[in-house]
């Protein structure tokens, strides 16, 4: 019997490992214990209770205004406690957030091997994104399992050095989680009020964004909505009052434009499925509306899943205005152009990474 402590603490961590936390339960050779760290927290919790997922331990870090520094020291202190009572023969955390890093620390500290779920994300560039790119090539350093979600981040990771021996491709477990939000039967208010226009589904939140980048973000949203009444944009706006001021104050008078509070994961994936375009800045969703065949334009300069810029499910448009109105403008114009983003192939799995990632803990010495 292996022990399994799964640490996670941010929405979309939540969103890609409760699929995981629910078939490692099934499994009769792993004991599995689940510790949030509440760096989020009500958008945490909506995840959780989606997937039916309960905590054996939760930290409750989160606090108003918290920055990086508040968030490491928090959960590094309230960590060392919880490995030492729990003594887990692996601890898994997800991709690249601070709870994962600090949770790697933690584990490294006490000699507890690591598996890192969705390894091998990379941009090169230590500012974007920030602190992301750091966080996962941190816990790189240190895992002793790498699942990599697609053959590319594998490569990257044997490019490093990696023992291709404790590499595995597993595909994303986001698609796993999907088989349960997408349904067909989805109705929503927010359906309601759009109504037979296009849907475009819209989310800017990053860091390195913050300031003159989403300000120009938001004119040209603007722009576009004011010049295409035909169009419907739901903007799902962060928390953060460094996202919020600017975004309700660009376009709180957008007539076709619903600035909502954080949706929960069923509501935000069923309206990915069903829009025409999706803006963002996000990591997960560009992976969810590849797998989904929505179109994404990423406000973005660089990315850390180049699998769906290649296979042409995603194109990167910055946060330039021209760039972004051309990309937008062509896809609205151009039959041809759109559907072949459409059909683009999803380059993130078959909805069963969890399953591979069990098997191999449940069997790996």
């Amino acid at each position: 019997m292996r022990k399994v402590l799964v640490i996670f603490g941010t929405r979309p961590e939540a969103i890609k490992m409760c699929p995981l936390v629910r078939v490692l339960n099934e499994r009769p050779g792993v004991e599995t214990r689940v510790c949030v760290t509440g760096q989020h927290r009500e958008m945490l919790d909506q995840v959780l209770e989606v997937f039916d997922v309960h905590p054996d331990v939760d930290l409750s870090i989160m606090q108003k205004g918290q920055d990086l520094f508040d968030i490491t020291l928090a959960i590094l202190q309230k960590l060392r406690d919880v490995l030492r009572a729990e003594a887990p023969d692996v601890v898994l955390v997800h991709g690249d957030t601070t709870t994962a890093f600090v949770a790697m620390l933690s584990a490294f500290y006490l000699g507890i091997p690591v598996g890192h779920v969705e390894a091998g994300l990379r941009t090169g560039r230590m500012d974007s994104p920030f602190p992301e790119e750091f966080n996962r090539q941190a816990i790189g350093l240190v895992a002793t399992y790498h699942f990599a979600p697609t053959s590319h981040a594998a490569e990257d990771l044997l490019r490093e050095g990696k023992d291709p021996a404790r590499v595995f491709v597993t595909g994303n477990t986001v698609v796993d989680a999907m088989r349960t939000t997408v349904r067909e039967d989805f109705s929503h208010p927010l359906l309601d009020w759009i109504g037979p226009r296009r849907l475009l589904f819209m989310t800017a939140h990053r860091r390195e964004n913050w300031g003159a980048p989403l300000s120009r973000i938001f004119q040209v949203v603007r722009a576009l909505l004011l010049a295409h009444p035909d169009l419907a944009a739901i903007y799902p706006v962060h928390m953060n009052p460094k996202v919020r001021e600017p975004a309700f104050e660009i376009l709180g008078d957008v007539p076709n434009l619903k600035l909502v509070d954080p949706l929960d994961v069923v509501a935000c994936h069923n309206l990915e499925a069903r829009a025409f375009l999706c803006l963002t800045d996000s990591g997960g969703i560009q992976e969810e509306c590849a797998a989904l065949g929505t179109p994404t334009l990423v406000l973005r300069e660089t990315t850390e899943r180049p699998e769906g810029v290649a296979t042409g499910n995603l194109r990167l448009v910055g946060t330039d205005a021209d760039r972004i109105i051309a990309a937008v403008t062509e896809l609205i114009e151009d039959p041809a152009a759109y559907q072949a983003m459409r059909n683009a192939q999803n380059p993130y799995g078959d909805g069963h990474a969890s399953e591979r990632i069990a098997d191999i803990l449940e069997n790996e010495a």
